[in-house]
Order: C-alpha cells, then structure tokens, then sequence
C-alpha cells in the first residue's frame, strides 16, 4: 500500500515519519520523499491513528489527488533544489514533467490555483532558502554559490536574492540573526 505524507522534505523527515509507522506496527516496505510504501494494506482505523500520531511531529497523510499531485511537485523542486547538480540538469518545467508525466501547464495551472503562488516562485524561494544556508555554513564564496546554483552570475544571484529578501548576500551574511525559513513555510 502507497501511502502520502504531506512535509517529508528531507532524510530526517524520512526517519521520523518510519519511526512513526513503526510506533504503530505498520512494517515499512520502502519510503522516499513524500511516500511510504507498506507490505500490507491497512484499515481506516490505523490510517487515522498514524496520521494523528504524524500531525503530532508536523506531518500528514493526504487522501486526495489534487493534494498528492502539489506535495509531489514541492518535493520534486526540493529535490531538484538540494540534490542535483546545476551544470547537469534540464530547466524545471522539463525535469518536472518528466518526473511527474504530466504536462506542465497542468500542475502549474494546479498549484497556482492551490497554494496562491506559481511553481517558479516557489523554487526561486527553494534557492533563496538554500542560498541562505551555504552563506551561514561560509564555506564556499558568493561566486560558488552562483555557480552551483545554477546562476550566470554573482549579480544575477545578488538581484534575485535582494528582490526575494530585501538584502543583499553580503549584507545577510554580517547579521547577527539570519532570517531563515523552513522549506515547509515556503
């Protein structure tokens, strides 16, 4: 049984949502970003259960299609975002679709109309997100991080970050609080 939870955006979501069925007694078969996959087909009783027992550490089950369809792209860009390299990879729209097998401007039409923001707004924040992080750890310089992010140049990826943050890289690196959020409030 293919079961979708909604959050899972990293490998300790991961451990925390099979930690979680197991609490229960559901033998997890496989699990990856968004889906865990069980050996035997559970009642409605044990879906409810888990799913309270998963909102309790911030995730949920998601029972409709439209829901699963949105959680599957967030987690494709997040994917897309953190895992792959830049220099080898098709643009989203492409990646996306062929993930998915579905046309792009279906879910881009979906997830507009569902989350209130477009699918390029959301993994331009991813980057942001991610920009945050590398400037924070310091260890690579703004031209790196241009580079593996996938930007022509420091200044493309300086604009963008100001227009998405209201500051500039280096400015943000100098705070004594960065101002990061959590890929689930994206």
């Amino acid at each position: 049984m293919k079961i979708s939870v909604k959050n899972m955006v990293c490998n300790r979501c991961i451990m925390v949502v099979e930690q979680t069925f197991q609490q229960a007694g559901v033998e997890v078969e496989n699990i990856q970003l968004g889906v865990v996959g069980t050996s035997k087909e559970l009642n409605e009783s044990a879906i409810k259960r888990i799913d309270e027992n998963l909102k309790k550490v911030g995730f949920e089950i998601i029972n409709d299609s439209n829901s699963r369809l949105i959680e599957q792209i967030k987690t494709s860009a997040v994917d897309y975002v953190y895992h792959n390299k830049w220099d080898e990879r098709l643009n989203f729209s492409d990646y996306l679709t062929d993930k998915i097998n579905l046309d792009y401007p279906y879910l881009s039409s979906l997830f507009s109309s569902v989350e209130g923001t477009t699918i390029e707004k959301y993994l331009i924040n991813l980057r942001i997100e991610r920009i945050k992080e590398l400037i924070v750890y310091d260890e690579k310089t703004l031209s790196e991080i241009a580079w593996e992010m996938g930007y022509s140049s420091v200044g493309h990826l300086s604009g963008q970050f100001k227009r998405t943050t209201g500051f500039s890289p280096s400015y943000f690196k100098n705070m004594k609080e960065q101002k990061r959020k959590s890929i689930n409030d994206l």
